[in-house]
């Protein structure tokens, strides 16, 4: 897995330089856009909310000036008003950066067949997703989706957010990337593995695996820091003891801040990676964007997750079918 047999060559590199040369002439545009629009927007709400509390003042009872219900709700409705009117004043930028993330994103992934970008849809293998890989969630959101072909194999990457619970009081129970592949050889189940919970968040998961045994995989450090569980035991053993406990090895020294995840479902595979990083994003407006250094990490991220996936979608196969 080299960084060089992804990156794009000479001639592309200088279409990419070009297209960031376009971006750049509307990216000082939009900052000045911003500059003068911010500002403008915000200080407009402040006179307002100024003026009206002042005018409130003029009928109101002295003890209850500044601090009355009718100021309260005013404060309160300007800092609303001025939160959404920061979001319209940043939309020039916002936009920009968004459809030039659609134009670059097809020409820098080059090493990727027949690619399709998508942005905030569910993608279409998330439905395929076994739960029991990321726990109870009642809350989702997506990202950057990128789809294509890598390697001869069909695969959808996408940053995904899932989290449990409503208002404040909610949990993230997986951020990061979600790498779907088609395996080499279909598992008859499901199988998972999964960083091993607390006994709180154990307990929970194992009432919604409550279908899937769990398994050892007869390596110490590894079963204290995975569960493994199938619906298909007798199948996912020696998947279990073999292939899926040498990745997840390799993993634990490519990814060490949060264990990555794998399941299989049929002939469906997933490679979770927590991350907290956004791989796609853009620097911001102000900051003039530049090929070395915001450009290639993003090849070189690509690259290296679908080159892993790659690497998983083996687990399952016969000898004569990985060579």
């Amino acid at each position: 897995m080299e960084t060089a047999d992804f990156m794009p060559s000479e001639a592309v590199i200088a279409g990419i330089r070009n297209n960031i040369e376009t971006y750049e002439a509307g990216r000082a545009s939009a900052y000045r856009q911003v500059r003068w629009r911010v500002p403008l927007y915000i200080g407009l709400v402040l006179v307002f909310v100024a003026l009206t509390a002042w005018l409130f003042n003029k009928v109101a009872d002295p003890n209850e000036q500044w601090f009355s219900t009718p100021h309260v709700f005013l404060y309160v409705g300007g800092f609303v008003a001025a939160i959404l009117l920061y979001f319209l004043a940043t939309k020039p930028a916002r936009a920009l950066q968004q459809s030039f993330r659609e134009t670059l994103l097809p020409i820098i992934f080059g090493f990727i067949g027949d690619m399709r970008y998508q942005h905030d849809v569910t993608p279409n293998s998330f439905d395929r997703l076994p739960r029991e890989t990321v726990g109870s969630f009642n809350r989702q959101t997506f990202d950057d989706i990128v789809s294509g072909r890598y390697e001869g194999f069909l695969f959808e990457l996408y940053e995904a957010n899932l989290r449990e619970g409503s208002g404040k009081s909610t949990k993230t129970t997986f951020n990061g990337v979600i790498v779907a592949f088609e395996t080499i050889a279909p598992f008859p189940g499901i199988l998972v593995a999964t960083r091993r919970a607390n006994v709180v968040v154990g307990f929970f998961r194992g009432l919604f695996a409550s279908k899937m045994e769990e398994l050892s995989s007869g390596d110490a450090a590894l079963d204290a820091a995975y569960e493994f569980r199938s619906d298909n035991v007798q199948a996912a053993r020696p998947l279990v003891s073999g292939r899926l406990a040498q990745a997840l090895k390799w993993l634990s020294e490519t990814w060490p801040d949060d264990p990555a995840r794998i399941a299989l479902n049929g002939s469906d595979g997933f490679l979770l990676l927590p991350q907290t990083k956004n791989f796609f994003e853009l620097p911001d407006i102000s900051v003039p964007l530049d090929y070395n250094t915001h450009v290639a990490p993003m090849i070189a991220d690509m690259g290296a997750m679908l080159a892993t996936a790659a690497l998983v979608r083996k687990i399952g196969a016969k000898d004569d079918e990985v060579s």
